[in-house]
């Protein structure tokens, strides 16, 4: 194997070990498995959500903006699917980036979010993949894609 298809398998890899990791983090989330799904993050991550009027600054106040939504307003994920994965890779840095349909269920009653998302990951010295910083946006009320307009006539 030369160097190029060695370097190319090692990519290969990484992407799998990033799409695992951001697979779990979604997974932990759907289940409701707080303690798994804040795992998943470096305590030092930042958090940037469509839903909140700041960014959030670490893991530890995100637990305890996620506690007052359960507590405020009986907050809780009842499923969520992710689809349209990419992984792009920069040595030990990743973005994952997926659209996810979320199913929640609050005091006013559930609701269906339709939201693409971005997860930064870090590659740590032991060889895992840590979320660094999270980024949820609404998607778009239409398909991806550019709009059609019509050509020139003639």
């Amino acid at each position: 194997m030369n160097d190029d298809q060695e370097q190319q398998v090692q990519q290969d890899q990484a992407e799998q070990q990033v799409l695992q990791a951001a697979g779990d983090l979604v997974a932990a989330f759907a289940e409701e498995r707080l303690d798994d799904y804040f795992a998943a993050f470096a305590a030092d991550a930042t958090f940037v959500f469509h839903t909140t009027d700041r960014r959030i600054e670490s893991v530890a106040e995100y637990r305890r903006v996620r506690a007052r939504w359960a507590a405020d307003d009986d907050f809780r994920v009842l499923k969520c699917l992710s689809s349209d994965h990419r992984v792009q890779l920069w040595e030990d840095t990743a973005v994952f980036t997926h659209t996810v349909a979320t199913d929640v269920s609050t005091r006013a009653g559930t609701a269906t979010l339709h939201e693409r998302e971005t997860i930064v990951f870090r590659r740590t010295a032991d060889g895992r993949w840590l979320a660094v910083h999270e980024h949820l946006s609404p998607a778009a009320p239409c398909p991806p894609g550019p709009t059609e307009r019509p050509g020139p006539l003639g």
